[in-house]
């Protein structure tokens, strides 16, 4: 894959980089002139680095802007001073004056800070091109290096993320990811209008499988449950172990009715087939469901809804375990089920 580089500048100013950089093999060049555009495309889909033309409109405040955002203080950003001012007081100024310019860049936001060559500069000083361009692409491999290990880390913290959010025996999502996840979903579901319904089950009478075959074959139930729940889902349902052998399913763009066949699927898939363990050992069992769905008086955190569902899910092993409970008759008021 080509690495990125977002100019922001003119086509002149693109023109006088190095032939290597406009290279379209090596690089892929995205070149904008407007303020607000530049940070569309910063947002939508970060360069690997940034050129900024400094005489162009916005130039300083653009660098400014990218080093306040945390998702993107990370870019590096070449500041090219090619202002006609500055490149006219350069050669009347001495060299602590250029510090002090460089140091001025490097505090509204630069990483790195070039000063442009003109025809007039080349002439009067006999630099070379070449010597300048070599600054440049030492700049950018500076910024490639550290796009790179941004990236690398990135892709570490996403494995450990993942490795913090799996229940590491049934691999399916654990209760801190649901705890992060619900919220996400209330927000979701009350910005665009649509249901959100969730489901709590657990096994019955767990204990007794444990105290008859040991903790290893529960374990092993509970691996082949996640399994089950896992494959049975629609696509838009995230199952969670919960705690133990309680699970709890999200189902987004669920309305109280929906939510109450998916519930009773699960409950009949589980039903109808007994769990291989191994080739000799074949275990039975049921599971108690309670269902809930959001409703406008729910708190953001998604807590009340996830109550509704667990008084549920009593109300259902209250009534004889291996049936399913709803909390709503409809998708705007609470139904308590009595328990008989």
């Amino acid at each position: 894959m080509n690495i990125s580089i977002l100019v922001f500048g003119s086509d002149e100013f693109v023109a006088q980089l190095p032939d290597q950089i406009l290279d379209a093999t090596a690089f892929r060049l995205a070149v904008i002139t407007d303020f607000q555009e530049a940070i569309s495309q910063l947002e939508i889909e970060p360069p690997d680095v940034i050129f900024v033309q400094a005489s162009l409109d916005g130039s300083i405040e653009l660098c400014g802007w990218l080093k306040n955002q945390p998702q993107l203080s990370w870019l590096y950003c070449i500041l090219f001073e090619d202002r006609s001012y500055q490149l006219a007081a350069k050669s009347e100024q001495d060299l602590c004056w250029e510090w002090e310019m460089t140091a001025t860049a490097l505090r509204q936001g630069a990483d790195a800070y070039i000063w442009q060559l003109t025809h007039e500069i080349i002439d009067k000083n006999n630099v070379s091109v070449a010597a300048h361009h070599q600054v440049i692409l030492a700049q950018l491999s500076v910024g490639l290096r550290k796009a790179q290990k941004y990236r690398e880390l990135m892709r570490t913290n996403d494995l450990l993320s993942a490795i913090a959010l799996a229940d590491s025996l049934t691999e399916i999502s654990n209760r801190r990811a649901m705890e992060w996840d619900l919220p996400r979903q209330v927000k979701k579901a009350r910005t665009q209008a649509t249901p959100l319904s969730l489901i709590i089950l657990d096994i019955d009478y767990f204990k007794k499988v444990n105290d008859t075959y040991g903790h290893l074959v529960g374990d092993r139930l509970l691996q082949l449950l996640a399994y089950r729940l896992r494959h049975n889902l629609r696509a838009k349902d995230t199952p969670f172990r919960y705690g133990g052998e309680e699970f709890v399913v999200v189902l987004s763009n669920t309305n109280s009715e929906e939510a109450m066949i998916v519930a009773e699927r699960l409950n009949r898939i589980v039903a109808e087939q007994p769990f291989a363990i191994d080739q000799e050992l074949t275990i039975p069992i049921t599971i108690s469901l309670g269902v809930a769905t959001l409703q406008a008086n729910d708190d953001d955190k998604g807590y009340s809804l996830l109550h509704r569902a667990d008084q549920c899910l009593l109300n259902a092993k209250n009534l004889g375990r291996n049936q399913v409970v709803s909390g709503e008759y409809s998708d705007f008021s609470y139904l308590k089920a009595v328990s008989s």
